[in-house]
Protein backbone atom coordinates (compact mmCIF):
# COMPACT_ATOMS: atom_id res chain seq x y z
CA UNK A 1 0.00 0.00 0.00
CA UNK A 2 2.85 2.52 1.18
CA UNK A 3 5.17 1.49 -2.19
CA UNK A 4 3.58 0.31 -5.13
CA UNK A 5 0.29 1.84 -5.36
CA UNK A 6 -0.10 4.15 -8.44
CA UNK A 7 -0.94 7.66 -7.96
CA UNK A 8 -0.82 11.03 -9.53
CA UNK A 9 1.23 13.50 -8.46
CA UNK A 10 2.86 16.63 -10.52
CA UNK A 11 6.28 15.94 -11.39
CA UNK A 12 6.75 18.91 -14.01
CA UNK A 13 6.47 22.83 -13.25
CA UNK A 14 6.85 25.47 -15.80
CA UNK A 15 7.39 29.07 -13.98
CA UNK A 16 6.07 31.62 -16.60
CA UNK A 17 5.80 34.02 -14.00
CA UNK A 18 6.86 34.15 -10.21
CA UNK A 19 7.21 37.55 -7.93
CA UNK A 20 6.19 35.77 -4.87
CA UNK A 21 8.15 35.28 -2.11
CA UNK A 22 9.20 32.17 -2.47
CA UNK A 23 11.62 30.98 -5.43
CA UNK A 24 10.26 28.49 -7.95
CA UNK A 25 12.06 25.14 -6.92
CA UNK A 26 9.88 25.96 -2.93
CA UNK A 27 7.09 26.64 -4.99
CA UNK A 28 7.37 23.25 -7.25
CA UNK A 29 8.25 21.20 -3.94
CA UNK A 30 5.26 22.37 -2.20
CA UNK A 31 3.17 21.63 -5.98
CA UNK A 32 4.60 18.10 -5.55
CA UNK A 33 3.85 17.58 -2.78
CA UNK A 34 0.00 18.45 -3.19
CA UNK A 35 -2.94 14.69 -3.42
CA UNK A 36 -3.92 14.61 -6.80
CA UNK A 37 -7.11 12.66 -7.08
CA UNK A 38 -8.80 10.59 -10.25
CA UNK A 39 -12.31 9.99 -10.18
CA UNK A 40 -13.69 7.90 -12.27
CA UNK A 41 -16.51 9.57 -14.35
CA UNK A 42 -19.27 6.90 -13.48
CA UNK A 43 -17.72 6.81 -9.46
CA UNK A 44 -17.76 9.02 -6.22
CA UNK A 45 -14.49 7.97 -5.11
CA UNK A 46 -11.04 8.52 -5.56
CA UNK A 47 -9.45 5.58 -7.42
CA UNK A 48 -7.28 3.19 -8.87
CA UNK A 49 -5.44 5.37 -11.94
CA UNK A 50 -3.53 2.34 -13.08
CA UNK A 51 -6.28 1.53 -16.27
CA UNK A 52 -6.53 5.29 -16.84
CA UNK A 53 -3.39 6.76 -17.63
CA UNK A 54 0.14 5.20 -18.66
CA UNK A 55 3.47 5.17 -16.58
CA UNK A 56 5.45 8.19 -18.84
CA UNK A 57 8.18 5.86 -19.52
CA UNK A 58 5.68 3.68 -21.41
CA UNK A 59 4.20 6.06 -23.35
CA UNK A 60 4.82 6.24 -26.88
CA UNK A 61 4.71 10.29 -27.03
CA UNK A 62 7.13 12.35 -27.54
CA UNK A 63 7.29 14.85 -24.46
CA UNK A 64 3.48 14.27 -22.93
CA UNK A 65 -0.09 13.33 -24.03
CA UNK A 66 -3.32 13.26 -22.14
CA UNK A 67 -2.81 9.27 -21.76
CA UNK A 68 0.68 9.87 -19.96
CA UNK A 69 -0.12 13.33 -18.06
CA UNK A 70 -2.84 15.89 -16.69
CA UNK A 71 -1.77 19.50 -16.88
CA UNK A 72 -2.80 22.30 -14.09
CA UNK A 73 -2.59 26.16 -14.84
CA UNK A 74 -2.36 28.32 -12.18
CA UNK A 75 -2.57 32.07 -12.70
CA UNK A 76 -3.01 33.92 -9.65
CA UNK A 77 -2.35 38.10 -9.74
CA UNK A 78 -3.15 39.81 -6.59
CA UNK A 79 -3.57 43.57 -7.91
CA UNK A 80 -6.81 41.44 -9.88
CA UNK A 81 -7.91 39.20 -7.40
CA UNK A 82 -7.67 42.30 -4.82
CA UNK A 83 -10.23 44.27 -5.72
CA UNK A 84 -13.09 41.55 -5.60
CA UNK A 85 -12.10 40.82 -1.96
CA UNK A 86 -14.38 41.52 0.75
CA UNK A 87 -13.72 45.06 2.66
CA UNK A 88 -11.86 43.09 5.37
CA UNK A 89 -9.79 41.40 3.39
CA UNK A 90 -8.46 43.72 0.99
CA UNK A 91 -5.04 44.43 1.08
CA UNK A 92 -4.33 41.52 3.57
CA UNK A 93 -2.02 38.57 2.25
CA UNK A 94 -3.66 36.52 -0.09
CA UNK A 95 -3.57 32.85 0.17
CA UNK A 96 -2.80 31.00 -3.30
CA UNK A 97 -4.01 27.36 -3.45
CA UNK A 98 -4.76 24.46 -4.64
CA UNK A 99 -8.44 25.21 -5.33
CA UNK A 100 -6.40 27.83 -7.86
CA UNK A 101 -4.91 24.95 -10.19
CA UNK A 102 -7.08 24.79 -12.95
CA UNK A 103 -6.82 20.98 -14.66
CA UNK A 104 -7.49 19.91 -18.48
CA UNK A 105 -8.92 16.57 -17.19
CA UNK A 106 -12.35 16.67 -15.84
CA UNK A 107 -11.85 13.83 -13.62
CA UNK A 108 -8.14 14.73 -12.48
CA UNK A 109 -8.22 17.55 -9.31
CA UNK A 110 -6.33 18.14 -6.30
CA UNK A 111 -7.62 16.36 -3.16
CA UNK A 112 -8.05 19.85 -1.25
CA UNK A 113 -9.18 18.25 2.11
CA UNK A 114 -8.87 14.58 3.44
CA UNK A 115 -13.02 15.15 4.45
CA UNK A 116 -15.55 17.05 4.82
CA UNK A 117 -14.69 18.30 8.96
CA UNK A 118 -11.28 19.13 7.63
CA UNK A 119 -12.89 21.31 5.48
CA UNK A 120 -15.08 23.16 7.80
CA UNK A 121 -12.16 23.63 10.72
CA UNK A 122 -9.76 24.68 7.67
CA UNK A 123 -9.04 28.76 7.19
CA UNK A 124 -7.57 28.36 3.85
CA UNK A 125 -9.77 26.93 0.45
CA UNK A 126 -7.12 24.48 0.19
CA UNK A 127 -3.81 23.19 0.27
CA UNK A 128 -1.56 26.61 0.90
CA UNK A 129 0.90 26.70 -1.76
CA UNK A 130 2.17 30.60 -1.23
CA UNK A 131 0.94 33.96 0.34
CA UNK A 132 1.19 36.97 -2.03
CA UNK A 133 0.91 40.54 -1.38
CA UNK A 134 0.68 43.60 -3.85
CA UNK A 135 2.20 43.75 -7.26
CA UNK A 136 3.07 40.16 -6.85
CA UNK A 137 1.80 36.97 -9.51
CA UNK A 138 2.71 33.54 -10.14
CA UNK A 139 1.21 32.21 -13.51
CA UNK A 140 2.77 28.12 -14.00
CA UNK A 141 1.81 25.12 -15.87
CA UNK A 142 2.05 22.11 -13.92
CA UNK A 143 2.22 18.23 -15.26
CA UNK A 144 0.94 15.66 -13.13
CA UNK A 145 2.27 11.96 -14.00
CA UNK A 146 1.41 8.37 -12.73
CA UNK A 147 4.46 6.84 -10.49
CA UNK A 148 4.97 4.88 -7.27
CA UNK A 149 6.50 6.60 -3.86
CA UNK A 150 9.22 3.50 -4.51
CA UNK A 151 10.44 6.41 -6.95
CA UNK A 152 9.63 9.36 -4.72
CA UNK A 153 7.27 9.86 -1.51
CA UNK A 154 4.68 12.28 -3.36
CA UNK A 155 3.13 9.81 -5.32
CA UNK A 156 2.76 7.82 -1.91
CA UNK A 157 -1.39 7.55 -1.20
CA UNK A 158 -1.04 6.51 2.13
CA UNK A 159 -0.21 8.87 5.29
CA UNK A 160 -0.34 6.16 7.80
CA UNK A 161 -0.82 2.07 6.96
CA UNK A 162 -0.27 0.04 10.10
CA UNK A 163 -2.12 -3.36 11.65
CA UNK A 164 -2.47 -5.73 14.82
CA UNK A 165 -3.92 -8.54 15.84
CA UNK A 166 -7.60 -8.95 16.24
CA UNK A 167 -8.19 -8.86 20.30
CA UNK A 168 -9.95 -12.22 22.04
CA UNK A 169 -11.60 -10.65 25.63
CA UNK A 170 -12.35 -13.99 27.93
CA UNK A 171 -14.15 -13.54 31.27
CA UNK A 172 -13.86 -15.79 33.73
CA UNK A 173 -17.57 -15.74 35.32
CA UNK A 174 -16.60 -18.26 37.66
CA UNK A 175 -13.91 -16.68 39.00
CA UNK A 176 -15.24 -13.20 38.89
CA UNK A 177 -18.06 -14.41 40.93
CA UNK A 178 -15.60 -14.96 43.83
CA UNK A 179 -15.44 -10.95 43.65
CA UNK A 180 -16.64 -7.85 45.43
CA UNK A 181 -18.12 -5.08 43.62
CA UNK A 182 -15.47 -3.27 44.87
CA UNK A 183 -12.91 -5.13 43.64
CA UNK A 184 -14.78 -5.34 40.25
CA UNK A 185 -14.24 -1.92 39.58
CA UNK A 186 -10.68 -1.98 40.57
CA UNK A 187 -10.34 -4.09 37.91
CA UNK A 188 -12.39 -1.54 35.24
CA UNK A 189 -10.49 1.03 36.31
CA UNK A 190 -7.37 -0.88 36.26
CA UNK A 191 -7.89 -0.99 32.30
CA UNK A 192 -6.40 2.50 30.44
CA UNK A 193 -8.20 2.01 28.13
CA UNK A 194 -11.75 1.14 29.15
CA UNK A 195 -12.48 -1.94 27.22
CA UNK A 196 -14.44 -3.15 30.49
CA UNK A 197 -17.31 -2.43 32.25
CA UNK A 198 -20.16 -4.05 35.23
CA UNK A 199 -23.46 -4.79 34.03
CA UNK A 200 -26.10 -2.72 35.89
CA UNK A 201 -28.33 -5.34 35.75
CA UNK A 202 -26.22 -8.65 36.70
CA UNK A 203 -23.31 -6.90 37.98
CA UNK A 204 -21.19 -9.48 36.08
CA UNK A 205 -17.98 -7.86 34.27
CA UNK A 206 -18.27 -7.37 30.36
CA UNK A 207 -17.15 -5.98 27.22
CA UNK A 208 -17.94 -3.10 26.38
CA UNK A 209 -19.30 -2.06 22.52
CA UNK A 210 -16.34 -2.17 20.38
CA UNK A 211 -13.86 -2.94 22.95
CA UNK A 212 -11.85 -4.90 19.74
CA UNK A 213 -10.77 -1.32 18.64
CA UNK A 214 -10.22 -0.02 21.63
CA UNK A 215 -8.00 -2.75 23.46
CA UNK A 216 -4.28 -2.38 23.31
CA UNK A 217 -3.09 -5.34 25.27
CA UNK A 218 -1.72 -3.33 28.40
CA UNK A 219 0.22 -4.60 31.36
CA UNK A 220 -2.26 -2.95 33.93
CA UNK A 221 -4.94 -5.40 33.76
CA UNK A 222 -2.42 -8.24 34.48
CA UNK A 223 -0.74 -6.26 37.68
CA UNK A 224 -4.08 -5.78 39.18
CA UNK A 225 -5.92 -9.18 38.72
CA UNK A 226 -2.48 -10.75 40.11
CA UNK A 227 -2.82 -8.94 43.39
CA UNK A 228 -6.21 -10.43 43.84
CA UNK A 229 -5.28 -13.40 43.25
CA UNK A 230 -5.24 -16.24 46.12
CA UNK A 231 -2.39 -18.16 45.03
CA UNK A 232 -0.29 -17.50 42.09
CA UNK A 233 -1.53 -20.24 40.04
CA UNK A 234 -5.58 -19.36 39.88
CA UNK A 235 -7.04 -18.16 36.62
CA UNK A 236 -6.93 -14.94 34.93
CA UNK A 237 -10.43 -12.95 36.40
CA UNK A 238 -9.95 -11.11 32.62
CA UNK A 239 -7.27 -12.65 29.86
CA UNK A 240 -6.94 -10.39 26.54
CA UNK A 241 -5.07 -12.15 24.05
CA UNK A 242 -4.33 -11.86 20.16
CA UNK A 243 -6.33 -13.76 17.66
CA UNK A 244 -3.96 -15.90 14.77
CA UNK A 245 -6.17 -15.66 11.89
CA UNK A 246 -7.99 -12.28 12.52
CA UNK A 247 -6.21 -8.52 12.05
CA UNK A 248 -6.87 -4.70 12.26
CA UNK A 249 -6.22 -2.83 9.06
CA UNK A 250 -5.80 1.29 9.86
CA UNK A 251 -5.32 2.81 6.79
CA UNK A 252 -5.39 6.77 6.49
CA UNK A 253 -5.34 8.60 3.11
CA UNK A 254 -3.71 11.23 2.10
CA UNK A 255 -6.51 12.13 -0.05
CA UNK A 256 -5.38 11.29 -3.43
CA UNK A 257 -7.35 7.80 -3.11
CA UNK A 258 -10.20 6.45 -0.86
CA UNK A 259 -9.11 4.04 1.93
CA UNK A 260 -10.97 1.38 0.59
CA UNK A 261 -9.67 1.91 -3.15
CA UNK A 262 -6.21 1.96 -2.03
CA UNK A 263 -6.40 -1.41 -0.74
CA UNK A 264 -8.02 -3.19 -3.52
CA UNK A 265 -5.57 -1.23 -5.61
CA UNK A 266 -2.49 -2.98 -3.36
CA UNK A 267 -4.21 -6.53 -3.26
CA UNK A 268 -4.16 -5.51 -7.26
CA UNK A 269 -0.55 -5.03 -7.43
CA UNK A 270 0.65 -8.48 -5.46
CA UNK A 271 -1.56 -10.42 -7.67
CA UNK A 272 0.02 -9.23 -10.52
CA UNK A 273 3.23 -10.06 -8.91
CA UNK A 274 2.46 -13.55 -7.80
CA UNK A 275 1.09 -14.19 -11.76
CA UNK A 276 4.18 -12.77 -12.87
CA UNK A 277 6.32 -15.18 -10.38
CA UNK A 278 4.03 -17.83 -11.66
CA UNK A 279 4.80 -17.29 -15.26
CA UNK A 280 8.87 -16.97 -14.45
CA UNK A 281 8.47 -20.28 -12.76
CA UNK A 282 6.74 -21.70 -15.84
CA UNK A 283 9.45 -20.55 -18.48
CA UNK A 284 12.12 -21.97 -15.95
CA UNK A 285 10.34 -24.98 -16.03
CA UNK A 286 10.14 -25.18 -19.75
CA UNK A 287 14.16 -24.47 -19.85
Amino acid sequence: MIAEVPTLAIDLVEFHDNSTVLNDEYIAHRLGLIPIRYQAPDSEKGGDCHGAFLPHRECVCYDRCPRCSVEFELDVDFDQVNPTRPDDEIMAPLTVTSRDLKSNNECVAPAHFLNQDEQEESQDDGVAIVKMGPGQRLKLKAVARMGISKEHAKWCPVAVATYRFWPIIDINHDACAALTMEQKQELVDSCPDRVLEIDEVTGHLKAVEGAEELATYSMELQETQEAMKQRAEDDDFVAIRHSTDRFIFSVESTGAMDADEILLSALRVLKDRLNYLAQEVENLKDM
